[in-house]
């Protein structure tokens, strides 16, 4: 069904029923003191009028209507009602027994209808009335329409159990409400109102079509119960976010177009619904992007029409392959963030690791007989706390990647990481893995050696395997590698090549030596080194280290015997 469908099919069955009234007012001539004043509203009724729809909004309502109409329709009202009083003449009663038509005739009020039990369509289409009322003897009523009128509450129905369409767009409601009792309706139009929030509807479980366009909603919920459900409405509102969708197991079409609705992950309920073959997004920001359609598409691969246009097969092809392309995307990225995450910890254990030694040394250091507890934790035992500590460091998690953590076990003491050109060793036992049978083409493209929580003394012992396996590094890095002495510097002489040179302050007590840097670049000046932490090494600071040290190199070299001098440089 279109949106708006039935509001132009219950207009034509109106205007069948209508058949061009025509008003004569007349008065009574008595005294002012005792008369009593009438009114007497005569509609005239053409007879050449087209039949009545044997389908209202899709209903059967059991039989066509003949086209013959009545003579008369009277409209009495008295001073001594505020009501006026329906009055139809026999022959009327008869031809459309089961039928009535009060369109457009300024009413304000619901007239008193007696003797009209047996009516089952009833249309107050435009008119001022602000309350339904004195229609509450209308049992048998299965259709009553009142469109575009004044009413501000739905009220006046409870005794209409039979009643099966329900229009009350157009007016002024604010709530829904009032409508326990009508637990055979089938179609609700509620557009053009006031209403705000979805409520009061979920006993209807006969409900086919809920127009609900042109109100202020914001949020779509509250839809449980409605399991003959297969029309819903909701254009031209304020909605955001959509929910409970999914739980209407007959919906078969869903215009939701000119909202707010600026992503999928607002409307995600939609993907689970089974039944959906008909939704509309336009005029939404969503419609704007240039990954609506596909994204729509990939997660409803039941649609067959979106924003009113057919969906074709291409177009559904096309979907599944970036469908399939996205679902290897996001497992890929899946595979990162775990790799990533397992990555850092690894680095927090192996730094819990790295502390428990600096502590167990300190100790020693301080007191061969004190033995600090802490310091005689095996380091591999700490899998639980340590990921628990994670787990608070890094925040929340996606679920799924949370899982996979938790089945981790943290027992990694060491960390070998290439990235670019950079080879990344984490803890003492990454120094094995300069004994693996690395690739021409890896160990060629490594550049820059960084090594944390590893004893500088430790990789003093594998700087002559650096230099065969990755013959291009010329970057070192050093963090919390206990470098201590000026004269740790020394053992890097015997590389081939270094122009660049970090060390890290964290763990490496020292760069607190006011003089460390003109020492290194005295040191190692056969490098013609270029940057220290970063820094460019300029002309002027050669010539300082020169003068800092080299009479210290020049007394050394006079005052050593010689087998001495030959074991340092042989060290160089």
């Amino acid at each position: 069904m279109i949106p708006g469908k039935y509001r132009s099919v219950s207009g034509r069955a109106a205007n069948n029923v209508n058949c061009g009234l025509h008003l004569v007012i007349q008065t009574s001539s008595l005294p002012e003191k005792s008369k009593v004043r009438f009114k007497k509203v005569e509609f005239k009724l053409n007879k050449d009028t087209s039949s009545f729809p044997g389908r209202l909004l899709q209903h059967d309502l059991e039989r066509n209507y003949s086209s013959r109409q009545g003579d008369h329709i009277n409209l009495v009202s008295s001073s001594l009602s505020s009501f006026p009083i329906l009055q139809r003449s026999s022959e009327e009663k008869i031809l459309y027994s089961d039928r009535l038509s009060l369109e457009r005739q300024k009413l304000t009020v619901c007239p008193i209808i007696n003797g009209e039990d047996h009516l089952r369509l009833l249309n107050f289409q435009h008119n001022f009335i602000t309350r339904i009322q004195n229609i509450s003897n209308l049992q048998k009523l299965i259709s009553l329409d009142l469109y575009d009128n004044q009413i501000e509450e739905i009220s006046g129905l409870s005794t209409l159990r039979c009643l099966r369409v329900l229009l009350l767009g157009k007016n002024r409601i604010k709530k829904i409400s009032n409508l326990e009792n009508l637990k055979s309706l089938d179609v609700l139009d509620l557009h053009g109102n006031q209403i705000t929030k979805i409520e009061n509807i979920n006993h209807l479980c006969e409900l086919r079509v809920l127009n609900l366009a042109r109100n202020f909603l914001s949020h779509v919920d509250n839809l449980n119960g409605l399991d003959s459900l297969t029309e819903l409405n909701l254009r031209h509102n304020q909605i955001t976010f959509v929910r409970d969708v999914d739980n209407l197991p007959c919906l078969q079409h869903l215009f939701l177009s000119f909202n707010n609705i600026s992503s999928f992950d607002s409307v995600s309920c939609l993907a689970d619904s089974s039944s959906l073959s008909d939704i509309t997004f336009d005029g939404n920001p969503i419609a704007q992007e240039s990954w609506y359609k596909h994204t729509v598409l990939q997660n409803m691969m039941q649609l067959r029409q979106l924003d009113m246009k057919r969906i074709t097969e291409e177009e559904r092809r096309m979907a599944s392959v970036l469908a399939k392309k996205e679902e290897e995307k996001k497992r890929e990225s899946h595979k990162q963030s775990l790799l990533k995450e397992k990555k850092r910890l690894t680095i927090n254990n192996v730094a819990r690791q790295w502390d428990l030694q600096q502590q167990r040394v300190a100790n020693i250091a301080t007191d061969e007989d004190r033995k600090d507890s802490d310091s005689a934790q095996d380091p591999c035992q700490t899998d639980g706390s340590t990921l628990s500590a994670f787990l608070e460091e890094t925040g929340p998690l996606d679920s799924g990647l949370n899982n996979a953590l938790q089945g981790l076990s943290v027992i990694d003491t060491y960390l070998v990481e290439v990235d670019g050109d950079t080879l990344s060793l984490y803890g003492s036992g990454a120094l094995e893995s300069l004994d693996r049978n690395w690739s021409v083409q890896t160990a060629g493209m490594i550049t820059t050696v960084s090594f944390t929580f590893i004893e500088f003394d430790e990789i003093v012992h594998v700087l002559p395997k650096l230099k065969i396996k990755f013959p291009n590094s010329l970057h070192l890095k050093f963090k919390e590698t206990n470098l201590v002495m000026l004269q740790q510097f020394n053992a890097l002489a015997q590389l081939r090549r270094i122009d660049q040179l970090t060390i890290d302050p964290q763990g490496n007590p020292v760069v607190n030596f006011t003089l460390w840097k003109y020492y290194v670049l005295f040191r190692l000046s056969h490098f013609s080194m270029q940057k220290i932490n970063g820094t460019e090494v300029t002309q002027n600071d050669m010539i300082m280290a020169e003068r800092l040290f080299g009479i210290l190199a020049h007394v050394a070299s006079s005052e050593l015997p010689q087998y001495r001098l030959i074991s340092i440089l042989g060290d160089a």
